[in-house]
């Protein structure tokens, strides 16, 4: 696994795009058509719903990342390796740096959809 610099964290993240998200598509649904009929309230209900599953041991956090992400990273378990500051969005960057190593972010609004996020390094 490539280390990080000190300025780097890595993180995984789980994406639910909604009929609000600034690109309606997806490697799971190539039309858009779930998406454009996701409110944000009912992506939210289906993270939070993950997020349980993964604070209480039902499931692995790169399972669900696999399954169900609307990133590309979803292929890599929801790995989205190393990056610095203004790489990402602003909230999606800010989340990452308040979180510890291993620790699980609460829902994440960005112009993509909503995320949890993993810090991984």
């Amino acid at each position: 696994m490539a280390s990080t610099t000190s300025n780097q964290v890595r993180a995984s993240h789980i994406l639910i795009k909604h009929e609000g998200s600034r690109r309606k598509a997806s490697w799971k649904d190539p039309d858009g058509r779930v998406i454009t009929n996701t409110t944000r309230d009912s992506a939210v209900a289906q993270l939070k719903a993950l997020r349980e599953d993964i604070v209480s041991g039902k499931a692995k956090f790169e399972d669900l990342a696999s399954r169900f992400s609307d990133c590309s990273s979803a292929k890599r378990g929801g790995d989205l390796g190393p990056f610095g500051r203004g790489q990402m969005q602003k909230p999606f960057e800010e989340a990452t740096y308040a979180l510890k190593v291993s620790e699980l972010s609460d829902i994440v609004d960005t112009d993509s959809g909503v995320h949890i996020i993993m810090r991984t390094g």
